[in-house]
Protein backbone atom coordinates (compact mmCIF):
# COMPACT_ATOMS: atom_id res chain seq x y z
CA UNK A 1 0.00 0.00 0.00
CA UNK A 2 1.47 3.40 -0.74
CA UNK A 3 -0.25 6.72 -0.07
CA UNK A 4 0.78 10.43 -1.44
CA UNK A 5 -0.90 13.76 -1.61
CA UNK A 6 -2.90 15.34 -4.41
CA UNK A 7 -1.10 18.22 -6.24
CA UNK A 8 -3.56 20.59 -4.71
CA UNK A 9 -2.41 19.16 -1.14
CA UNK A 10 -6.24 18.89 -0.28
CA UNK A 11 -6.65 14.85 -0.93
CA UNK A 12 -4.67 11.99 0.28
CA UNK A 13 -4.53 9.16 -2.30
CA UNK A 14 -3.76 5.51 -1.88
CA UNK A 15 -2.68 2.89 -4.01
CA UNK A 16 -3.22 -0.99 -2.82
CA UNK A 17 -2.15 -3.04 -5.32
CA UNK A 18 -4.85 -5.41 -6.47
CA UNK A 19 -5.55 -7.56 -9.69
CA UNK A 20 -8.47 -8.42 -11.24
CA UNK A 21 -8.97 -12.59 -12.40
CA UNK A 22 -12.13 -13.79 -13.57
CA UNK A 23 -13.29 -16.90 -12.34
CA UNK A 24 -16.65 -18.15 -13.65
CA UNK A 25 -17.44 -14.88 -15.86
CA UNK A 26 -17.10 -13.13 -12.85
CA UNK A 27 -14.28 -10.35 -11.98
CA UNK A 28 -12.89 -10.89 -8.50
CA UNK A 29 -10.23 -8.83 -6.99
CA UNK A 30 -7.34 -10.72 -5.58
CA UNK A 31 -5.65 -8.98 -2.59
CA UNK A 32 -1.58 -8.80 -2.48
CA UNK A 33 -1.61 -11.73 0.22
CA UNK A 34 -3.60 -14.02 -2.89
CA UNK A 35 -7.12 -14.07 -1.37
CA UNK A 36 -10.02 -13.01 -2.50
CA UNK A 37 -12.35 -10.17 -1.85
CA UNK A 38 -15.84 -10.61 -1.58
CA UNK A 39 -18.49 -8.33 -0.64
CA UNK A 40 -20.45 -8.76 2.71
CA UNK A 41 -23.23 -10.59 2.52
CA UNK A 42 -27.05 -9.53 3.21
CA UNK A 43 -28.13 -9.57 6.21
CA UNK A 44 -31.81 -10.59 6.37
CA UNK A 45 -33.56 -9.86 9.71
CA UNK A 46 -35.92 -12.60 10.45
CA UNK A 47 -37.95 -10.57 13.07
CA UNK A 48 -38.40 -7.91 10.10
CA UNK A 49 -39.49 -10.58 7.68
CA UNK A 50 -41.78 -12.22 9.90
CA UNK A 51 -43.34 -9.25 10.59
CA UNK A 52 -44.19 -8.66 6.88
CA UNK A 53 -45.21 -12.21 6.65
CA UNK A 54 -47.76 -11.42 9.26
CA UNK A 55 -48.98 -8.28 8.15
CA UNK A 56 -49.91 -9.42 4.74
CA UNK A 57 -51.36 -12.74 6.21
CA UNK A 58 -53.79 -10.56 8.58
CA UNK A 59 -54.71 -7.93 5.65
CA UNK A 60 -55.93 -11.43 3.44
CA UNK A 61 -57.83 -12.49 6.42
CA UNK A 62 -59.89 -9.58 6.90
CA UNK A 63 -59.78 -8.65 3.39
CA UNK A 64 -61.43 -12.11 2.71
CA UNK A 65 -63.60 -12.09 4.99
CA UNK A 66 -62.45 -14.58 6.91
CA UNK A 67 -62.26 -13.05 9.87
CA UNK A 68 -65.38 -9.93 10.74
CA UNK A 69 -63.39 -7.11 12.13
CA UNK A 70 -59.74 -6.44 13.15
CA UNK A 71 -60.79 -6.59 17.01
CA UNK A 72 -61.83 -10.26 15.98
CA UNK A 73 -58.37 -11.05 14.68
CA UNK A 74 -56.52 -9.52 17.31
CA UNK A 75 -58.79 -12.22 19.50
CA UNK A 76 -58.29 -14.80 17.30
CA UNK A 77 -54.40 -14.47 17.53
CA UNK A 78 -54.43 -13.22 21.43
CA UNK A 79 -52.73 -10.26 20.72
CA UNK A 80 -53.14 -6.41 21.40
CA UNK A 81 -55.52 -4.69 18.95
CA UNK A 82 -53.03 -1.64 19.16
CA UNK A 83 -49.55 -4.20 18.08
CA UNK A 84 -52.13 -5.72 15.18
CA UNK A 85 -52.59 -2.10 13.91
CA UNK A 86 -49.18 -1.22 13.72
CA UNK A 87 -47.95 -4.47 12.12
CA UNK A 88 -50.78 -3.94 9.48
CA UNK A 89 -49.40 -0.93 8.44
CA UNK A 90 -46.60 -2.93 7.04
CA UNK A 91 -48.89 -3.82 4.01
CA UNK A 92 -48.58 -0.31 3.43
CA UNK A 93 -44.98 0.26 3.29
CA UNK A 94 -43.44 1.15 -0.65
CA UNK A 95 -42.89 -2.64 -2.88
CA UNK A 96 -39.59 -1.48 -3.37
CA UNK A 97 -38.86 -1.37 0.33
CA UNK A 98 -40.51 -4.32 1.18
CA UNK A 99 -38.57 -6.07 -1.90
CA UNK A 100 -35.21 -4.91 0.03
CA UNK A 101 -36.08 -5.94 3.21
CA UNK A 102 -36.91 -9.72 2.01
CA UNK A 103 -33.59 -9.40 0.24
CA UNK A 104 -31.74 -8.31 3.02
CA UNK A 105 -30.94 -5.19 1.37
CA UNK A 106 -32.48 -2.70 4.12
CA UNK A 107 -29.98 0.00 5.74
CA UNK A 108 -28.05 -1.45 8.47
CA UNK A 109 -29.45 1.17 11.15
CA UNK A 110 -33.35 0.03 10.35
CA UNK A 111 -34.73 -2.23 13.12
CA UNK A 112 -38.44 -3.47 13.50
CA UNK A 113 -39.27 -0.57 15.73
CA UNK A 114 -38.53 1.86 12.91
CA UNK A 115 -40.59 0.00 10.99
CA UNK A 116 -43.10 -0.05 13.23
CA UNK A 117 -43.61 3.75 13.94
CA UNK A 118 -45.99 5.85 11.74
CA UNK A 119 -44.68 6.45 8.61
CA UNK A 120 -45.35 9.16 5.81
CA UNK A 121 -47.92 7.38 3.38
CA UNK A 122 -46.10 8.74 0.06
CA UNK A 123 -43.60 6.00 -1.19
CA UNK A 124 -41.01 8.39 -1.62
CA UNK A 125 -41.73 9.93 2.36
CA UNK A 126 -41.03 6.44 3.49
CA UNK A 127 -38.06 6.13 1.84
CA UNK A 128 -36.05 8.76 2.93
CA UNK A 129 -37.44 8.35 6.75
CA UNK A 130 -36.19 4.86 6.64
CA UNK A 131 -32.97 5.61 4.99
CA UNK A 132 -33.02 4.37 1.96
CA UNK A 133 -32.43 7.36 -0.63
CA UNK A 134 -34.12 7.34 -4.04
CA UNK A 135 -36.13 4.54 -6.31
CA UNK A 136 -34.87 4.60 -9.65
CA UNK A 137 -38.47 3.24 -11.48
CA UNK A 138 -37.55 1.50 -14.63
CA UNK A 139 -40.48 1.79 -16.99
CA UNK A 140 -39.25 -0.02 -19.47
CA UNK A 141 -39.69 -3.14 -17.57
CA UNK A 142 -42.27 -1.53 -14.79
CA UNK A 143 -39.36 -2.64 -11.98
CA UNK A 144 -38.58 -0.42 -8.85
CA UNK A 145 -34.83 -0.53 -8.14
CA UNK A 146 -33.43 1.59 -4.97
CA UNK A 147 -30.46 3.10 -4.60
CA UNK A 148 -28.79 4.90 -1.62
Amino acid sequence: MKLELSKDRSTIIVHIPVQLRRKGGRKQLIAPDGSYWRPPAPRVDEAMVRALARAHKWRRQLDSGEVASAQDLAKTENIDGSYLARVLRLTLLAPDIIEAILDGRQPKSLSLADLMKTLPVEWSGQREVLGFGVALIDSGQKSCKSIT
